[in-house]
């Protein structure tokens, strides 16, 4: 999906990520450094360009005298259980829209994604969902609700032995590589990255619609 592409992880810009047991807090400042807990759970976000969605009427046109209805995604939420197999992210979103007749009761559906991402850019999982916007006799707004489910496997979140060591151990001031962070190492890098998944959601959009959200 092209518009992933426009999607910039931050996940990979912590200057250290520790898997850390109870007694360290979150920004806990230690001899060592800064501990930071990193979570099992995707991070969840709607990609740049596919939180809105624009119909027009007739179709052709894309002038703002030929809108008929724009919906946009928001309230992002998400929840996350674990197994012993699975780390499952449930994201929860409403979908507010406005449209230009107001005359009849009229329903619109509208074609959602849902992807699981790995590493910032590639889909290991997608699926397409549909809302039902339901405008009433009148009413130039509507709004709905909508939910999709993301699942990785425990194993694929894991980081190995030895790069979580690398991350967690002791950095005495005065050792040559305690100013260094670990994720210069692109072999620590590219580990951490492999084990980080984001579950994204946004509109099914055509090409003609990427481009008007990109250029309007």
């Amino acid at each position: 999906m092209n518009a992933l592409r426009l999607v910039k992880s931050g996940l990979l810009a912590l200057a250290a990520i520790a898997t850390v047991s109870g007694c360290k807090n979150q920004g806990t400042i230690e001899e060592t450094g800064v501990y930071v807990t990193r979570s099992t759970c995707p991070q969840v976000g709607i990609p740049a360009g596919t939180g809105d969605i624009t119909l027009f009427s007739p179709p052709g046109r894309t002038d703002s005298a030929a809108i008929d209805v724009v919906a946009t995604i928001t309230n992002l939420r998400a929840s996350c259980t674990e197994d012993a197999a699975y780390v499952v992210s449930t994201a929860s979103f409403d979908v507010v829209a406005t449209r230009r007749d107001a005359s009849e009761a009229r329903q619109v559906t509208l074609p959602y994604y849902n992807v699981v991402a790995q590493g910032g850019s590639d889909i290991v999982a997608k699926k397409i969902g549909y809302v039902a916007l339901n405008f009433a006799a009148g009413s130039v707004r509507a709004q709905t609700s909508g939910q999709a489910t993301g699942r990785v496997s425990r194993s694929a979140v894991a980081l190995p032995e030895d790069v979580r060591h690398e991350l967690t151990r002791n950095r005495k001031p005065g050792d040559p590589d305690a100013a260094v962070d670990p994720l210069s190492d692109p072999r620590i890098r590219d580990a951490v990255a492999k084990a980080t998944f984001e579950q994204l959601i946004g509109f099914q959009l055509t090409q003609g619609q990427l481009r008007y959200n990109a250029t309007r």
